[in-house]
C-alpha cells in the first residue's frame, strides 16, 4: 500500500550536497578572526560531520589538515575555502545583533523521505553567545495536538499538508553544542527533510532570540529545492504459522533516527510513536541506505532485530519478515482485549481532523494482535467521534480481531466521581441529553442506565484517586477519593451496578485495594485490563490487556458476558495464568463458585507462563510501584534470576507460592489450599498478571472475610462523600445522598454478619 502522504521516512545516510560554484557577495571571505578557536570549531564541525553520516571529501579532509599549519590569517582563509563550498545558508550578526541570511553555494539538492546535510556559516560581529534557531513556515508540525476541550477546533486545513513538506534543524549534539560560541565566525550543520520528490519551495529564516530579526525580512530567503525520489520497499510480513499479518516496525539509522519521520506523519501513522504498522504487501518508502529494523506484534512475541540494506539505483526492493511468537493464548481460547482505546483526545492530534478514523485504529489493533479492541468516545473529539458509533461491531472487524466503539464518561459531569467504561451499549446518548453538560452529575444513574440496555459497565483507570502510601496490599489506609478513578465505586458496587473495576493502567496497590476489601465484603465485581490509549500510555494499543476464555469463535457480546462474570484474567501479556480452577471449576463457569459443606483443603491449578529477558532491567525494577510501568513482568523477577512468583491469593492475601522459570514455556502448577471459612480465591503474578476470583462457600455461607475491610469501605463511603459531594448538583443531591446512606447501611449489616478481624 502506497498511501499519498504518509508513508514518510528520512534517510540513513545524509549525504553533504556538493557546491554548485562560485561564492555569493554575502560569502566574501570573513576577516579579523583568530585562527585557534576556529581551527579547533572547524575540528569539531568536520567530527560532527562524520558522525552525521556526510563526512568531507578526502581531498577537503586533507586540505583542512594543511590549512591547520598555515599561519594564522592564512590559516582562516584556507578554512573559509574549503568550507565554504558546503554552505547554504550565510547567516550575518551585526554589531547590533540583527541577523540577516543569505543563499550560499550549495546545491539545493534533498532526497524524497530523507536528510541532506548542509553547512551554514555564522558571521558574528555581535558574538553572541544565544541558540542559533532555524525556522521554516514549511517545517511546521502536520497536526495540532488534542487540547482536551470538548468541542475541538480544527484549526490546520487539509489543504496546509501540500506546504507542510519539509523539516528543517541545525545539529546540536556531540561534539557541537547548542549555543553560539560568540567567535567571529564559526560554522554550524543545517539538516533538512522532504517527504516529497521534485522541485519544492521553502522559506526558511534564522534569529538569535525574539527581536533579533533584520529589518525588511532580511533574516528570511526562499530556496528551491529539488528532490530526488526514494525506493518502494514492499514488505512480506509473516506471522508466525506462515499468515499474512500485521507487524510492527520501527526503522532506525545509524544515529538511530526513526523512519517514518514521526515530524511528518499523519494517520495511519501516528506522529506520538516510533513503531508503524505494515502489513503483508504493504510498503515503505525509504532511500538507499542500511537500516536496523526492529518488528514485532504486541506482548505474546518475541521482539527481533535485523539489518536491512536498500540499494541504490533501485526502482523498487522487497524484504521479508516473520514475526515469531512466545505464547499464543487464543489457540487456548482465551482472547485478548483492550477495553479502553481512544480514537481522539489526549496524544491524538485535533488537527487537521478531530482524532483518527476507525481504519486507523483498527489497523494499531491488528498491529498488536489485540483481538478486541473498544475505542471509546470521550469529551475531547466527543462530537466528531461519536459519529463512529454504531451499537455494534465496526464493519472492519474481522473473524479474529473485532473492534467496537463506545463510550468512556469523561469530560462529563460525573467524570469527578470517576471516569466510567461502558462497553456494549445499545445508545451512546443519555436520555434527554444531546450535550455532555446534561449528561448527570454522578455515576449511579449512569451505570444503571448503561446496564439496562444491556451493556457491561465498569471503572477506569481505578487508582486515580485512591492513593496511598503503604505498599501493603490490602492495607487499610483511606485514600483521599479525589480522583477519576474507581471513586464512587464504593457506593456504586452495593447497588449492583458495577460489573467491573480496571486495572493495569494505574498502580497496583491503588487498584486493587478498594477490590480486594469489597470483595472481603462478599461483592463480586470482576477485574478488567486496560492501556487508556493514548493517554495514561500512549505507546501502543493493548498495553493493558484482559484475556477472556469463550467457548466456540470469537464473538464480541460473549467477550462482554465473559468480563461480567469473571472468566478471565488481566496483565501486561508478558505473563500469563490460563485455565485457573478451583476443584476443577474454571473461573467464570458456574458463577466461578465451589461449594464446601465443610472446611476443607481444595485443589488449585492453572497453566501459566511468562517471558523475562537474561538480563535484569535494573532501571525498570528501582522505579516506585506508582511510577510507569505501573504493571510489568520486569518487576516480578526474583532478584537477578530469570523466574517469577506465581502465588495463589485468599481474602486479599497470598498463602502459597511457586516460582517458574519465565522463559515463555507453559507450565502446570498445582496447590492444596486449606479453606476454615467461605473464601474467594485468586492466582496472580504480581504486578503482571492476575485472575478473577473463584468463591468457594463453605456450609452456605457468605463471604465475610474480614472486619477491617467492611470499616474500611464504611470509612471510604463517608470519605467519597465528602469529596465528590460538592460538585453533584442541587437537584440530584438528594438521589445521591440516599444511594451513599443506602450503601452505609449495607456495610453495616455485613460488619455485623462478620466473625473475623
Amino acid at each position: 500500500m502506497r498511501s499519498s502522504n504518509f508513508l514518510w521516512a528520512p534517510v540513513a545516510v545524509a549525504t553533504l550536497c556538493a557546491p554548485s560554484g562560485a561564492l555569493p557577495d554575502d560569502l566574501a571571505p570573513v576577516t579579523g578572526v583568530e585562527a585557534q578557536p576556529l581551527i579547533a570549531q572547524t575540528k569539531r564541525i568536520a567530527e560532527a560531520l562524520g558522525y552525521v553520516g556526510s563526512p568531507l571529501a578526502a581531498d577537503e579532509a586533507a586540505a583542512l589538515v594543511k590549512a591547520y599549519e598555515l599561519t594564522d590569517d592564512d590559516a582562516v582563509q584556507a578554512i573559509q575555502k574549503v568550507l565554504d563550498r558546503h554552505v547554504l545558508f550565510a547567516v550575518h550578526i551585526n554589531p547590533e545583533s540583527r541577523v540577516k541570511v543569505a543563499r550560499g553555494p550549495a546545491k539545493p539538492e534533498l532526497v524524497q523521505h530523507g536528510w541532506r546535510v548542509f553547512l551554514v556559516r555564522v558571521h558574528n560581529e555581535a558574538g553572541v553567545t544565544a541558540e542559533l534557531k532555524v525556522e521554516s513556515p514549511n517545517a511546521e508540525p502536520l497536526y495540532k495536538r488534542s487540547t482536551g476541550s470538548p468541542e475541538p477546533q480544527v484549526t490546520i486545513p487539509p489543504e496546509a499538508v501540500r506546504d507542510r513538506w519539509m523539516d528543517i534543524g541545525l545539529y546540536v549534539g556531540q561534539p557541537l553544542q547548542r549555543t553560539l560560541s560568540g567567535l567571529h565566525l564559526e560554522y554550524r550543520i543545517a539538516e533538512v527533510y522532504s517527504r516529497d520528490s521534485g522541485k519544492r519551495e521553502a522559506k526558511v529564516s534564522f534569529n538569535v532570540g525574539q527581536g533579533t530579526q533584520d529589518i525588511g525580512f532580511r533574516n528570511e530567503v526562499n530556496v528551491l529545492f529539488a528532490s530526488v525520489p526514494s525506493v518502494e520497499v514492499t514488505l512480506e510480513v509473516k506471522d508466525d504459522d506462515g499468515a499474512p499479518a500485521m507487524g510492527a516496525f520501527v526503522v532506525r539509522d545509524g544515529r538511530g533516527r526513526v523512519y517514518p519521520s514521526p515530524s511528518r506523519r499523519l494517520a495511519p501513522d501516528f506522529f506520538f510513536h516510533p513503531q508503524v504498522y505494515r502489513a503483508d504487501g504493504e510498503t515503505l518508502v525509504l532511500p538507499p541506505a542500511e537500516y536496523t529494523v526492529e518488528f514485532t506484534r504486541g506482548p505474546e512475541y518475541l521482539v527481533q532485530t535485523r539489518k536491512v540494506k536498500v540499494p541504490e539505483g533501485a526502482a523498487a526492493h522487497r524484504e521479508a519478515f516473520r514475526l515469531r511468537r512466545w505464547v499464543h493464548p487464543a489457540s487456548r481460547k482465551w482472547w485478548s482485549g483492550d477495553h479502553h482505546v481512544h480514537g481522539g483526545g489526549c496524544a491524538h492530534y485535533e488537527s487537521p481532523t478531530a482524532g483518527v478514523t476507525p481504519a486507523d485504529m483498527f489497523r494499531h489493533i491488528l498491529g498488536e494482535d489485540l483481538n478486541v479492541g473498544c475505542v471509546l468516545s470521550w469529551g475531547p473529539c466527543w462530537y466528531f467521534q461519536k459519529q463512529f458509533f454504531e451499537g455494534k461491531v465496526h464493519a472492519l472487524s474481522r473473524e479474529r480481531y473485532i473492534m467496537r466503539y463506545d463510550v468512556e464518561v469523561s469530560g462529563f459531569p460525573s467524570d469527578h466521581a470517576g471516569h466510567l467504561c461502558l462497553l456494549r451499549l445499545k445508545e451512546d446518548d443519555y436520555p434527554g441529553t444531546t450535550r455532555i453538560q446534561e449528561w448527570p452529575s454522578w455515576d449511579l444513574p449512569i451505570l444503571k442506565w448503561g446496564k439496562e440496555q444491556g451493556g457491561v459497565v465498569g471503572f477506569s483507570h481505578s487508582g486515580w484517586g485512591l492513593a496511598v502510601k503503604s505498599k501493603d496490599l490490602p492495607n487499610h489506609e483511606i485514600p483521599p477519593f479525589d480522583g477519576i478513578g474507581a471513586n464512587e465505586y464504593i457506593v456504586d458496587v452495593v447497588h449492583d451496578a458495577v460489573d467491573f473495576i480496571s486495572s493495569v493502567d494505574t498502580p497496583y496497590v491503588w487498584e486493587l485495594n478498594i477490590w480486594y476489601h469489597t470483595l472481603n465484603c462478599g461483592y463480586r465485581a470482576r477485574l478488567s485490563g486496560e492501556t487508556d490509549f493514548p493517554c495514561i500510555y500512549g505507546e501502543r494499543v493493548g498495553l493493558g490487556r484482559i484475556y477472556c476464555k469463550l467457548d466456540g469463535k470469537l464473538d464480541f457480546d460473549r467477550f462482554c458476558d465473559a468480563i461480567r462474570e469473571g472468566r478471565s484474567y488481566v496483565g501486561d501479556g508478558k505473563s500469563h495464568l490460563m485455565d485457573f480452577a478451583v476443584n476443577g471449576t474454571e473461573v467464570g463457569t458456574r458463577g466461578s463458585e465451589v461449594k464446601l459443606d465443610v472446611p476443607g483443603t481444595v485443589k488449585v491449578t492453572a497453566k501459566v507462563a511468562a517471558f523475562l529477558g537474561e538480563k535484569p532491567d535494573a532501571a525498570l525494577r528501582s522505579r516506585p510501584y506508582e511510577q510507569k510501568p505501573y504493571w510489568d513482568v520486569e518487576r516480578a523477577r526474583i532478584g537477578d534470576t530469570r523466574r517469577v512468583p506465581v502465588e495463589v491469593v485468599v481474602n486479599g492475601l497470598p498463602v502459597a507460592r511457586q516460582e517458574i522459570e519465565a522463559d515463555g514455556s507453559l507450565r502446570d502448577v498445582s496447590f492444596d489450599v486449606p479453606l476454615a471459612t467461605s473464601s474467594w480465591v485468586t492466582l496472580r503474578i504480581l504486578p503482571s498478571s492476575h485472575t478473577n476470583p473463584i468463591f468457594v462457600l463453605v456450609g452456605g455461607k457468605p463471604i465475610r472475610a474480614s472486619r477491617r475491610s467492611v470499616e474500611w469501605c464504611l470509612k471510604g463511603v463517608d470519605q467519597c462523600w465528602r469529596s465528590k459531594q460538592g460538585r453533584i448538583r442541587d437537584a440530584e443531591k438528594p438521589d445521591a445522598l440516599a444511594a451513599y446512606e443506602e450503601a452505609r447501611k449495607a456495610y453495616r449489616r455485613i460488619l455485623e454478619e462478620c466473625e473475623t478481624d
